[in-house]
């Protein structure tokens, strides 16, 4: 018999999912990105992802960075950075955080520093929740796997003794 949790944990997962995505979070290529994990490979999705998050977070402080130099001139520089976010964003299927990088780029091209700012903690919040969100997902996921490696024993019934 499987461990008792591993189905509650799977629905846990789904509605998490569902939720995301119901919220524009993300997007089916994060679905096409997990059809990519197998046996072979069964953290795929969370290594990819955390690798989304470390550059991520470089690009956040680059242009974090950027922003507060008083002397900052170089808009075609962000937007570079944007591109890089935008495109590693879509890859994983975040799309709220791609849709603030859009807005961003399009304030930069315009040269706004103050929309860029505004932009920039915006992106800053949207990052931060989905991070914190796929982190849930991923400590639902290893739980469930946890769950579901236990074995029960099968219950035996006493047997009599004179």
């Amino acid at each position: 018999m499987l461990g008792f949790g591993a189905e509650r944990l799977r629905a846990d997962m789904n509605r998490l999912l569902a939720l995301l995505f119901h919220q524009g979070v993300l997007d089916e290529q994060f679905l096409q990105l997990q059809q990519l994990q197998d046996e072979s490979s069964p953290n795929f999705v969370s290594e990819v992802v955390n690798i989304y998050f470390h550059e991520s977070e470089k690009l956040l402080r680059n242009l974090r960075g950027l922003l507060l130099d008083r002397e900052f001139s170089d808009f075609k520089k962000m937007g570079s950075h944007l591109n890089q976010f935008m495109g590693s964003s879509s890859s994983i299927g975040a799309q709220r955080v791609r849709n603030v990088c859009v807005a961003f780029r399009a304030a930069s091209e315009q040269s706004n520093r103050a929309g860029c700012m505004r932009a920039l903690e915006l992106l800053e919040c949207e990052y931060c929740y989905l991070k914190n969100k796929l982190h849930e997902l991923f400590q639902i996921e290893q739980q469930r796997i946890l769950a579901a490696a236990v074995r029960y024993p099968p219950v035996q019934h006493p047997i009599n003794n004179p």
